[in-house]
């Protein structure tokens, strides 16, 4: 099957006074039709950059990102607006994504505005259908943002992702912000909304918990670079990564018996600087398995498993004294 965006050594790079700022350097993901595919990884990762480069609101150092067959960094601005329709973005901050000064019914129809889709009449139909679509209703289309709770930001801010029909949506953290009790909520939604209007998701997180639970397929992400990628419950419940198992081990489970007695990986020293990092495995200098080796030169991607891909020269000889491999 082919993949609906197919991304291939994107790099973003930013100037800044001691060098350049290595927040995306080279990562390479397929995310097929109609699945949910997680990226995860510590703050300052550079995987919501990642996300606003594949849908070009930074333009990229270098790369490619391959949108059903079209390279979108070819396209000039008037392509771009068109592709702009199939690919949305739902944003971290409800509370800063959202124009104070405009009602709910002027946020969610400004997409159709902009692309002059349908009479006055139509777009106040659409606006309520999506209202009534993410869980509000149409007593809520004249208030104004500061009016809602940030769950229910964040629903006007998915209604207005949904405007233009897109098929691909990125979700640059959209539960981070909001209250643990809300969080499942606007989670549901979204997988409720994937299986009844047939969506692809890129998801990122950092909540491992969220992610495991609503993605088809995952990549873990440190300091720019891909560590890992495999279908969800394999790579949960058997990661080969050393930065992958840190990262799991500190999971905490809800049986206080049982956390007691988990091992939780501790890793020594502090994340580099993304300024003009070294070439070799940016995990090098905090893994417990690292040799020179690792520090000479950029560690590919390799696929360990039927789907399981590890950027480790190590991965064989740390798994199979496990009994992993």
């Amino acid at each position: 099957m082919e993949p609906i965006v197919k991304i291939e050594n994107l790099k973003k790079y930013f100037n800044v006074d001691k060098g350049k700022l290595q927040a995306v350097d080279g990562i390479n993901l397929e995310i097929m039709h109609g699945e949910t595919f997680g990226l995860v990884g510590e703050s300052g990762c550079g995987k919501s950059t990642a996300g606003r480069t594949i849908l070009r609101l930074y333009e990229p150092t270098d790369g490619k990102v391959i949108f059903e067959g079209k390279n979108i960094y070819d396209l000039s601005s008037s392509q771009m607006k068109e592709i702009r329709k199939e690919m949305q973005m739902i944003f971290q901050d409800p509370y800063a994504s959202l124009d104070p000064r405009m009602t709910v019914e002027e946020i969610i129809s400004e997409p159709l505005d902009i692309y002059g889709i349908g009479s006055k009449k139509e777009r106040k139909a659409k606006v309520i259908e999506l209202l009534n679509l993410v869980g509000l209703s149409s007593e809520h289309a004249q208030r104004f943002p500061h009016e809602f709770s940030g769950g229910q930001r964040q629903r006007i801010g998915i209604a207005r992702s949904l405007a233009l029909d897109p098929k691909f949506i990125i979700c640059d953290e959209p539960i981070s912000a909001l209250d643990v009790s809300i969080q499942a909520q606007v989670v549901n939604l979204l997988k409720d909304l994937q299986t009844r209007l047939g969506l692809t998701l890129l998801f990122i997180a950092h909540d491992l918990s969220m992610v495991r639970y609503i993605s088809d397929r995952v990549a873990v992400m440190y300091l720019g670079h891909i560590m890992e990628i495999g279908e969800s419950e394999a790579l949960y419940e058997k990661p080969l990564h050393p930065y992958t198992k840190a990262l799991l081990s500190a999971i905490p489970i809800a049986d206080p018996d049982v956390q007691r007695t988990k091992h939780q990986i501790e890793l020594e020293g502090d994340v580099p600087s993304p300024i003009d990092p070294p070439i070799g495995c940016r995990f090098a200098d905090r893994c417990p398995y690292a040799e020179e080796k690792c520090r000479a030169s950029r560690i590919p991607l390799e696929e360990v498993l039927p789907g399981h891909k590890v950027a480790c020269i190590k991965v064989r000889e740390i798994n199979e004294k496990e009994g992993l491999l």
